[in-house]
């Protein structure tokens, strides 16, 4: 990862006359506009969907009760889901990258998310009845185990080329997964483990979804930390001279990046690629201070997932494809140019 400014002593939240913070000067003016592009894909989330639901049915006098109903406890829910899980995963993606300095991980490439399935896995094989909170903090003390373990195998590599680093990541959540099939497959919990890791909105209903709210308050956090992070992604001696306690910045990070990670997972599934792609496309355009980067990074990832939902409920209709599956293949392609980009200019 590159540093966040020319000059490491500056203030990373003042804007320099160069090239590179022209686009954030830009950014900021245009970012209103973004995020009324997301509360127009929002709408139209709303109003997408087999049932007969429509502006004019929900404001006529004589209003269905069936589509109000509908309204409330089925699209409404939803929508929120999607735009929370989506700004919420894309943020973790870029702290992530901020930590471990390489632009090529986020939670599905390095074990993150498929260590929060196999805790929730452990609980619905040890305690079935648990509730959703308590499946909530077992899936993040899993998730945390992991993404700790994989940070520990980065120290101990003589060399964190660009493409070494999300290889191991990927190897290390290949074996998460395969241990969690395993076990899933002795206890004939094969189904039950494909939903949790395959990303699907159309569960989400009111009474089931309201869980997904913490993840605000966790973005809220990630953002008054913002700066403390950027920071620590420039290295421990760095992060050691300015006063800041490198260790506790990113145990802080990864403990943050793991209870929303958790919560989204058992909410609404994985979405893989997430926290990947979209940081990428926003660090192009407004560089890598992580504090003027998080409104956009929430907003075109709330935007991704709006549009990837949507593709999936109309390309079959009335049938729907889940919103993991779109999401990877759109996802796992840009992930491809990416590194294949990135491979090329370093070469």
């Amino acid at each position: 990862m590159q540093a966040v400014t020319s000059d490491p002593h500056a203030d990373p939240d003042i804007p320099h006359d160069d090239a590179r913070r022209r686009p954030l000067l830009q950014g900021g003016a245009a970012l209103p506009l973004a995020v009324t592009g997301v509360l127009m894909l929002a709408t139209l989330s709303l109003f997408v969907g087999v049932s007969d639901v429509t502006p004019l049915s929900l404001l006529r006098a004589d209003a269905d009760p069936q589509a109000l109903q509908i309204f409330l406890l089925s699209r409404v829910p939803r929508t929120v889901s999607i735009v929370l899980a989506g700004a919420a995963m894309a943020i973790c993606g870029l702290v992530m990258q901020m930590l471990v300095r390489n632009r090529f991980v986020e939670p599905s490439t390095i074990g993150t998310t498929e260590a929060a399935g196999l805790g929730l896995l452990a609980v619905t094989i040890l305690a079935p009845g648990m509730p959703l909170f308590g499946k909530m903090l077992v899936a993040a003390v899993f998730a945390l185990a992991s993404t700790l373990v994989f940070v520990r195998i980065l120290r101990g590599l003589p060399l964190r080329s660009i493409v070494l680093v999300p290889l191991v990541g990927l190897m290390l959540s290949g074996v998460i997964a395969s241990i969690s099939t395993y076990v899933a497959f002795d206890f004939d919990l094969l189904q039950t483990l494909s939903a949790w890791m395959t990303g699907d909105f159309s569960g989400v209903i009111a009474g089931r979804y309201e869980l997904i709210w913490s993840v605000a308050a966790l973005t809220v956090a990630i953002y008054i930390a913002g700066d403390r992070f950027t920071v620590a992604g420039l290295g421990e001696e760095f992060t050691t001279n300015l006063g800041l306690n490198y260790r506790r910045t990113v145990a802080l990070g990864l403990f943050l990046v793991s209870i929303v990670t958790a919560v989204v997972v058992v909410v609404v599934g994985a979405l893989p690629f997430l926290g990947l792609v979209v940081p990428n496309i926003v660090s192009l355009v407004m560089g890598d201070n992580l504090r003027q980067s998080l409104p956009w990074v929430a907003v075109v990832g709330a935007a991704f997932v709006l549009v990837c939902d949507v593709v999936g409920r109309v390309i079959r209709f009335p049938y729907e494809i889940p919103i993991g599956v779109v999401v990877g293949v759109v996802g796992a392609a840009l992930f491809l140019a990416l590194l294949l980009r990135k491979s090329a200019r370093v070469g």
